[in-house]
Formats: C-alpha cells, sequence, structure tokens
C-alpha cells in the first residue's frame, strides 16, 4: 500500500525546514504574487531555491501556489513569472483558473499540475473533465462527505490524485469563494488579501431604528454568525485513508513556526501508527491533547461526517484558545557545556517550568535555572523579541526543537 501524503503549509523558509523535519512529506508555498496568502511572508526566488533544494535533500515535495482568480490585467505578468520558476526544480504547481492552466501548459509543459480547492470539484464528471485537461491531482472541495470522496476516487482513472483539508482553519464561503471581505474592506479574497470579516462581531439594525444594535443570538457581545470552527480530523486517519485520498492537507501558512510543528508532528504520528499496526490501530489521545497545545478555536470535523449544523458554528467570540506559549526555537546544542542556544519568541524567565519536544524527541518538562544572554552574561529574563540566548539544558537537544510553557491564564485570547 503506498503511503499517503502528509501535505503542510509553509509560510516562509524557516516554516518549511520545521514542516519538513517534523514530518511533512511536501509543502506547499507562495511567491510574492498569484497566490492566495498575500499577507504572509511568502518566497523570493532565492527562498524558493533554497527550500526546494532542502526539501530535495530529505526526498521530499515542494508545491507553489499560483491559485488566485485572475483577471487580465494579472495574466501579463504571468508568463514572465513562470520564466522564473521554470528552472527551480518545483514538484507541482496548485492553480484554479482555466486561463492560468492554459498559460502554465504553454510555457511550461512538463510541469505536474494539481487543481485547487478554489475551482470547487465536488462530483467524480468534473474530476474527469479536469483529468482529461492534464490535471494530475485535485484539491477536493471541502464540502464533501467520506462517501462523495469514496465515489469521485471510484468513478475516475486510477492515475488521478485527490487532496483533501484534514486540518485548520475553515472558510465560510463555498470552498473559499468569498467576496464578503472585498465589500467589506476592499481587500479581494480571491487575490490573497482577505480580511477575515467571517470572523467580526455583527448586530442586526433595523432600518428606521439606526443605531439601535439587536443581537442576532442573544448575547450583549453581539454574534459571530459567519465564524466557523477549525476542522480536525486527527480522529479519523483510517476513514481519511480508506475514503482514497492520496494527500492529507494542513491549512495554515498565515500560522507560526510552533503550530506548524505541533500540527505535522501530531497526523505524522498517527499516519505511521496506522500503517503500521493495521486492524490493531488504535487512536491516542495524546496526539489531540498535543495539537491543542497549539492555538486553535473549537473544533469540527466540517463535512466529513455529515453536513455541519448550529454546533459548527462559533456563535459567542472569533477568539483562539491558546493553553501554551512559544517560548524559544533551539538554535544550537553543546554538548560539552549542555548549554542550548535559543531565539527567544515570547518572554523566558529564570526558573520557568518548560517544555522541549521535537521532530525525534518526546516531550520533556525542565526548569530553566541558569540563563545567559548572547555575551555569556547571567540573566533573569529574555525580554526582547527573538533575543538570542542560551539555556542550560541536561538533555540532547537538536536545532528547531521546540520550547513552550503552559499559560497560567484561561488560555482566550484575541
Amino acid at each position: 500500500m503506498k503511503k499517503v501524503e502528509l501535505l503542510a503549509p509553509a509560510g516562509d523558509l524557516e516554516k518549511l525546514k520545521v514542516a519538513l523535519l517534523y514530518g511533512a512529506d511536501a509543502v506547499y508555498i507562495g511567491g510574492q504574487t498569484f497566490g492566495l496568502r498575500a499577507s504572509a511572508r511568502n518566497f523570493t526566488i532565492e527562498d524558493m531555491k533554497t527550500g526546494i533544494a532542502f526539501a530535495h535533500d530529505l526526498g521530499k515535495k515542494v508545491y507553489v501556489t499560483l491559485n488566485i482568480i485572475p483577471h487580465n490585467n494579472d495574466l501579463v505578468e504571468l508568463p514572465n513569472y513562470l520564466e522564473e520558476l521554470k528552472d527551480l526544480g518545483i514538484d507541482a504547481l496548485i492553480l484554479s483558473d482555466p486561463g492560468t492552466l492554459s498559460c502554465v501548459k504553454e510555457h511550461l509543459p512538463e510541469m505536474e499540475i494539481h487543481l485547487s480547492t478554489q475551482a470547487n470539484t465536488t462530483n467524480y464528471m468534473s474530476a474527469g473533465f479536469w483529468y482529461k485537461q492534464g490535471i494530475k491531482r485535485i484539491i477536493l472541495a471541502r464540502e464533501l462527505s467520506f462517501v462523495e470522496i469514496g465515489e469521485i476516487v471510484k468513478n475516475t482513472p486510477e492515475e488521478l490524485e485527490f487532496e483533501s483539508f484534514v486540518h485548520g482553519a475553515m472558510c465560510i464561503s463555498y470552498s473559499g469563494r468569498c467576496l464578503l471581505s472585498n465589500y467589506m474592506s476592499g481587500r479581494d479574497a480571491n487575490k490573497g488579501e482577505c480580511a477575515h470579516p467571517c470572523r467580526w462581531k455583527y448586530h442586526l439594525v433595523e432600518e428606521k431604528r439606526p443605531g439601535e444594535y439587536m443581537p442576532v443570538v442573544e448575547d450583549e457581545n453581539g454574534t459571530y454568525f459567519f465564524n466557523s470552527k477549525d476542522l480536525c480530523m486527527i480522529q479519523f486517519i483510517p476513514e481519511l485513508i480508506q475514503s482514497g485520498l492520496h494527500s492529507f492537507k494542513i491549512e495554515g501558512r498565515m500560522k507560526s513556526v510552533y503550530y506548524v510543528a505541533a500540527i505535522v508532528r501530531s497526523y505524522r504520528k498517527a499516519i505511521d501508527s496506522y500503517y503500521e499496526l493495521g486492524d490493531r490501530y488504535q487512536f491516542k489521545a495524546e496526539w489531540l491533547e498535543d495539537i491543542k497545545k497549539a492555538s486553535h478555536r473549537e473544533f469540527t470535523t466540517g463535512f466529513y461526517l455529515d453536513k455541519p449544523g448550529f454546533e459548527e458554528q462559533l456563535y459567542t467570540n472569533s477568539s483562539y484558545i491558546r493553553e501554551y506559549d512559544f517560548l524559544g526555537l533551539v538554535l544550537d546544542y553543546d554538548d560539552n557545556t549542555s548549554m542550548a542556544t535559543v531565539e527567544q519568541r515570547n518572554r523566558i524567565f529564570k526558573n520557568d517550568k518548560v517544555e522541549i519536544f521535537g521532530s525525534d524527541f518526546d516531550s520533556h518538562l525542565i526548569t530553566i535555572d541558569h540563563m545567559t544572554n548572547d555575551a555569556g552574561k547571567e540573566i533573569d529574563v529574555a525580554p526582547h523579541p527573538q533575543q538570542i540566548i542560551k539555556i542550560k539544558v541536561n538533555l540532547p537537544l537538536k536545532k528547531y526543537y521546540i520550547i513552550r510553557k503552559e499559560r497560567k491564564d484561561d488560555g482566550i485570547f484575541e
């Protein structure tokens, strides 16, 4: 049995490296243009070269997004951009528009092409049509059940691959085709500039009573009736694999490097366990608990089991749940001195009780009893963003291990 692919988001070069080291088989990235995450740091051409080389050295893949819904003026620069991508060794391009597809086939005829979820593929006839246009893989619409996915796989050529989102934020609009952001803020979601108005508060106002704001749901803070819970399918790995999917996609190019590491790590463990144990496979609650240690909203299974109902929306707030803080990223470790060089991401204090984990390293709790700045001077706190510090750790650490700390408040933040 060919193992299913675990596909992770990478908003920049650091996240690409972490995603692959923590177990992703492939990553999807965006360039400076033509992708749907314009606010992410994204990749320059040089970053792409570096990232692709890093991935290929590990035997892994990099897919590049070209999935905006373009207007005429967007197509003017597309041929030049494709020329820049031509010799980078990209494993596939992700697109949603027939015009973009035509342009790619003309300028990069040998390129593997994946069809974005933005194309709203919900049936086997559409899938067959796109296969005839030269599409190698279809990223299915999020609005499909296990039964529907199985029917699509069964009624299409074996060579056609299918990918679905299994984790991350859900869009209220059909497969992400949203006009609300453009209308409310002038920022086009279909050009990668979504302002996420689905997460805003809304009240009802009657035409002849301006200024009288009536909550749609009885809540003094308003209502969030567009606001979906986050998708999480970690408890349904056997069903996902048996549905015939070729790739499990994690959403989150805007998320932190800590988020990418934690989510990829849990799904990697679950997938590997299934292939190792088969019928003896059992879900482990610790995989989900580790996922919950990264910022998230309440979870839903989306459309996989049935059409979402009342319980799949968040009506009271749009906040994330964050029970742990990402404190730092290990950059180096000296076996002789047992000192770890760390890039700080949140304030670190002497005597903090912290948790350290890595791609091949189970979580360990330690107390920071010795900490210095980069000049070797002992300090009690590391307050400066991305400050380089050294901490005493009597454990063999590696580059890109993560340090986190449990929060003492309610874990909710805006």
